[in-house]
């Protein structure tokens, strides 16, 4: 009866620390692979980025193509411009010039 008494006085001694050994693990656990641990986080910056140079290039396009129009509108045509759109979309071209075909 005696040695009952001392298995469960160590087990009540130490039980504080298991159930903090048992806590500690699984913060650390889901500190490192949960919904909002470290690689998450890593990975969502990484995301992060990509997306702003990608908005970076877009904004870029963007305000090429803006400015093409701005020089398109009646009143402020740019001759150039308009000469290049029509070579482009119509296919003209003087008659001296020669056409040289990539793939």
């Amino acid at each position: 009866m005696n040695a009952l008494y001392q298995q469960r006085y160590v087990i009540r001694q130490n039980l504080i620390f298991l159930i903090g050994i048992c806590l500690t693990i699984y913060f650390s656990y889901h500190t490192i692979q949960g919904n909002r641990s470290y690689l998450r986080l890593m990975s969502l910056n990484s995301v992060i980025s990509k997306t702003a140079d990608e908005y970076k290039i877009l904004k870029s396009k963007r305000e090429t193509i803006e400015e093409k129009v701005v020089m398109m509108r009646p009143g402020t045509i740019n001759r150039d411009l308009l000469e290049e759109r029509v070579r482009l979309v119509l296919g003209y071209r003087h008659p001296d010039e020669k056409t040289i075909l990539t793939e």
